[in-house]
């Protein structure tokens, strides 16, 4: 299966409207008018996802914020809501593994993988917590309910 056109796209903060954020985001750079950006988005996102976001987002992350364009800003703004990472190809068969735990099976619809709890979002494979045997019931459950899952968020 090529996916090699498929793209992962994360709203990374789902809880923010884009108005709401570029507020947010303005406020924050005012508050921290004379600091670098790679030093004003602690607020925004973890710190270990700070200096690839900038690097994501194609700025210089020494520039202070009060010195960013609105165009910059702009870029910031696009990517906290839409951070999309191109796929190429999925890992090796071979190197499939499996956890135990994750979302309870009585908290999604059988039916479509569907969060009973949050409308829209949808669960596949070892996030849920069941077990099976090993001889691939494992790997079955993870292509069933990706395949259910997918489907389901498509036609969403």
């Amino acid at each position: 299966y090529d996916i090699s056109s498929l793209t992962l796209s994360i709203d990374l903060k789902p809880a923010l409207d884009e108005k709401t954020l570029d507020l947010r985001l303005l406020s924050d750079f005012e508050k921290k008018a004379n600091r670098d950006l790679v030093n004003s988005l602690s607020d925004l996102l973890p710190s270990k996802m700070i200096e690839p976001f900038i690097d994501y987002c194609s700025l210089d992350g020494r520039k202070k914020v009060n010195s960013l364009t609105r165009e910059e800003r702009k870029r910031i703004l696009t990517a906290l809501k839409s951070f999309d990472i191109p796929l190429s190809r999925p890992r090796p068969i071979e190197e499939a593994i499996i956890t135990s735990g994750g979302v309870e099976v009585k908290e999604i619809s059988p039916k479509t993988m569907e969060s009973r709890l949050v409308p829209g979002l949808y669960f596949a494979g070892e996030i849920i917590d069941v077990d099976a045997y090993t001889g691939g019931f494992n790997l079955q459950i993870a292509f069933s309910t990706g395949y259910l899952a997918g489907k389901s968020a498509a036609e969403g």
